[in-house]
């Protein structure tokens, strides 16, 4: 009985070890949901982003054309918007009430169907929303950042 009584108690500890470890990073289930986006747009595969995106998203580019869900996984899908990497320099989430998400940052979007590719140095906002236990996709919106002084064309 004594050794159930142990075990009971290591069980316990254990499960509330991974609560505390949980609870110490809650912004990992946001870079999860946020790695498994970058990842469905680079790979263009519809099913991966109709699981990623909510169906309310709106994406604004950073040259200010504006897609939903619907149009945005058809222009990936069919290649008119084509993602080959995206480099983040800078990313960092804030909850702004439970279920919403805020993330923003900086970084590299590589972009084209062929070499050589555009590459764009954007800022961004986006947000997650909590849509039924999954942390999906809502929003983006970004702009370009200026070239360094050093990189400009004379």
């Amino acid at each position: 009985m004594n050794t159930l009584l142990r075990l009971r108690s290591l069980l316990a500890l254990a499960i509330l070890s991974s609560s505390l470890r949980a609870a110490a990073d809650p912004a990992a289930a946001w870079r999860a949901a946020d790695d498994a986006r970058v990842t469905a747009m680079i790979s263009a595969d519809p099913a991966k982003l109709a699981a990623t995106f909510s169906d309310d998203l709106l994406y604004v580019h950073s040259n200010g054309s504006v897609d939903t869900k619907a149009t945005f996984v058809a222009k990936i899908t069919a290649g008119s918007s084509k993602y080959n990497a995206i480099t983040y320099e800078q990313r960092e989430f804030r909850e702004i009430v439970p279920g919403l998400v805020h993330m923003t940052g900086r970084g590299k979007f590589l972009l084209g169907k062929a070499a050589p590719f555009n590459e764009l140095h954007l800022c961004f906002l986006a947000a997650y929303r909590l849509e039924k236990g999954v942390w999906r996709f809502i929003a983006w919106q970004s702009c370009k950042l200026p070239e360094p002084a050093a990189a400009k064309k004379g």
